[in-house]
C-alpha cells in the first residue's frame, strides 16, 4: 500500500458558525481523506459543535484562554501539527473537493505551493451562503513583484514543516500583513509554487469590506513590513484599484476553474 501523507490543517476561528460548518463540509468532500485539522477557537463561543456533526473527521479544537486575534492563533494551532505538510484555510473560506489531493501533486519538488482562487461575494439564506458575485484572482508568481503587491492568498497554501523550523512562526508583528511577510521570508530560502488551479474559494463579503479594510489602521503594519523587507514605499489602496494597475494586469494569467458555483451547504443547514 502506497504511504498518504499527513496533512496537517490550521483553522483560526472566531465567531463564525456558518462559515465553519461550510468549511468542514468542504474538508469533509475531500478526495485526499489523510487530513489531521486543527482549529483554534480565539476565545469566541464554543465550536465543540463541529466535532458533533463531522465525526468523519479528524478534528483537535484548541481553546485560546483569550482573543489574540488570528496570527497568534495560526501560530498556537503550529505546536499541534502533526503532518507530513501543513495547510493553512481562514474559517470562511473553502477548499473544492479536489484541492488537497491537486496540492500534494504540485508540491512535488517544491518547499510552498498556492493555489489561485475564486473570490465571491455572498448572501445567508437558511444557514448557507449563496454566491451573488464571483471573480477569478489568477496571477503569475513573479518574485520581484510580489515585493511591490502579493497574489498570494495563505487559504489552501501547502509547504514543509521545515519551512517554521528554519523561520520561526509567523510574525504577530506585522498583522494584517503576516501572509505576505510569510511568503517573502519563504521565498528567500526555499522552493516556491503557484498551482493554476482555483481550488480554494474565498469569501468577500461587501457588507464586511475585508479586502480594502480599514487604511489609516492598516498603513503601520504596513510600514513595518516594508522596513523589515526593504520593500520601499507601498501603497494602500483600495485592492480593487490596486488590480487595475498596469504592472498588476500584466501579471494575470490562464488557471483551470472547477467550481460549479453551488453553494457547500453544510450539516448545520441541513
Amino acid at each position: 500500500m502506497t504511504y498518504q501523507p499527513l496533512v496537517s490543517v490550521i483553522i483560526p476561528t472566531y465567531n463564525r458558525q456558518i462559515e465553519l460548518a461550510e468549511l468542514a463540509e468542504s474538508l469533509y468532500r475531500q478526495t485526499y481523506k489523510n487530513l489531521q485539522i486543527i482549529i483554534v477557537n480565539d476565545d469566541g463561543p464554543s465550536v465543540d459543535f463541529i466535532q458533533i456533526l463531522y465525526p468523519e473527521l479528524d478534528i483537535q479544537i484548541i481553546n485560546m484562554p483569550q482573543n489574540m486575534k488570528h496570527v497568534h492563533a495560526r501560530n498556537r494551532g503550529l505546536k499541534e501539527v502533526k503532518g507530513d505538510f501543513i495547510m493553512l484555510c481562514d474559517d470562511d473560506d473553502l477548499l473544492l473537493p479536489i484541492h488537497v489531493e491537486r496540492m500534494l501533486q504540485e508540491i512535488e519538488g517544491f518547499d510552498l505551493v498556492y493555489p489561485d482562487v475564486e473570490i465571491f461575494d455572498y448572501v445567508y439564506e437558511n444557514n448557507t451562503r449563496l454566491m451573488t458575485d464571483r471573480f477569478v484572482f489568477a496571477y503569475e508568481c513573479h518574485l520581484p513583484a510580489m515585493r511591490k503587491f502579493s497574489t498570494f492568498f495563505s487559504s489552501g497554501c501547502m509547504f514543509r514543516p521545515a519551512l517554521i523550523e528554519a523561520l520561526g512562526p509567523f510574525d504577530t508583528e506585522v498583522f494584517h500583513y503576516w501572509d505576505w511577510d510569510f511568503f517573502l521570508r519563504t521565498a528567500e530560502r526555499f522552493l516556491v509554487k503557484r498551482a493554476p488551479i482555483a481550488s480554494v474559494l474565498y469569501a468577500f463579503s461587501q457588507q464586511g469590506n475585508n479586502m480594502s479594510g480599514q487604511h489609516d489602521h492598516m498603513r503601520p503594519y504596513l510600514d513595518l513590513l516594508s522596513v523589515k523587507h526593504q520593500l520601499g514605499e507601498l501603497p494602500t489602496k483600495n485592492f480593487f484599484l490596486l488590480l487595475e494597475e498596469p504592472e498588476v494586469k500584466a501579471r494575470q494569467a490562464a488557471t483551470e476553474l472547477i467550481w460549479d458555483g453551488q453553494p457547500i451547504r453544510s450539516r448545520l443547514a441541513k
